[in-house]
């Protein structure tokens, strides 16, 4: 090869490193003035709800300045209650940053094995963004930003406060929104008064909580719901939130409208003996 053709090689070779090197820098620059502001639209996004309350009127969550009067705080919820829900939607909760990424591997992993899309992995942090500062589209824009956003929130917000909000914007029935609404229609008792079982069926109704309350309407579980408690009962005792001898215990407890349904069913009957005791000849 001649002298020639080496430095040939070699001009191009510089001309394609400055190049590259002019390409990155610009990319780094367009990237930090991209952080900057997303920054600055974030931080000032997040900071929205401070001092704020999200609640659905007219088909989507607004923030409002009063706070609501089905608002009840985290530390007013009862804790195996509370732990039901926590194990059942985001049992990583108090150890992630906002994004689960290991949750995240998983459905990608299993969305792939199955050749569609599977679940969703958002964490708790990722429905309180949503459902508090972004609308319901589902666009791959929107879900970039629910994730982006529930960083901030992390960032922002103790793990309590999140939460709170999380509990008092869920959607746990038709029209019924917060725990202690739900608490109300569903156990007649406040949420610091709920056990674990009934934390657990709560937790059952999401994330279709319309279509899984048909054991309330019923007055009786469905095998998907009986399972599926059961599930959660389970998963609270591996948090160590409850024993194994408590597990049993939940597990054979009839609920409120379970109870109820058995009663009427019971002096029904009664009746009916009654009355044929009195047509007897």
């Amino acid at each position: 090869m001649s002298i020639f053709q080496i430095s040939y090689i070699n001009n191009s070779m510089k001309k394609a490193i400055v190049t590259s090197l002019l390409v990155f820098m610009s990319l780094t620059v367009i990237l930090l003035g991209l952080i900057l502001y997303l920054h600055k639209l974030t931080s000032s996004t997040v900071l929205e709800l401070r001092g704020k309350y999200p609640v659905f009127k007219n088909n989507e969550y607004i923030l409002v300045d009063k706070k609501p009067t089905n608002w009840v705080s985290v530390d007013n919820v009862a804790y195996k209650a509370k732990w039901a829900i926590i194990v059942s939607e985001d049992w990583a909760f108090y150890d992630h940053t906002g994004i689960d990424e290991n949750q995240l591997k998983i459905v990608i992993e299993e969305s792939l094995d199955a050749g569609k899309f599977v679940r969703g992995a958002s964490t708790i942090t990722q429905q309180v963004v949503k459902n508090s500062l972004l609308s319901s589209e589902k666009t791959l824009e929107r879900k970039l930003k629910e994730m982006f956003l529930a960083l901030y929130l992390e960032h922002y917000f103790s793990k309590d406060e999140i939460l709170e909000y999380y509990l008092n914007l869920v959607e746990l029935g038709e029209n019924i929104f917060g725990i202690k609404q739900a608490s109300k229609l569903y156990f007649q008792k406040h949420p610091n008064q709920l056990t674990a079982k009934e934390g657990a069926f709560l937790a059952m109704l999401l994330p279709s909580p319309v279509r899984y309350s048909q054991s309330f309407r019923n007055k009786e579980l469905t095998e998907f719901a009986r399972e599926q408690i059961s599930n959660i009962l389970v998963k609270l005792r591996q948090a160590k939130i409850i024993t194994e001898g408590e597990r049993v215990i939940f597990e054979n407890e009839k609920l409120i409208f379970e109870a109820d349904n058995e009663l009427n069913s019971d002096l029904l009957s009664v009746e009916n003996e009654s009355y044929d005791l009195i047509e007897a000849p």
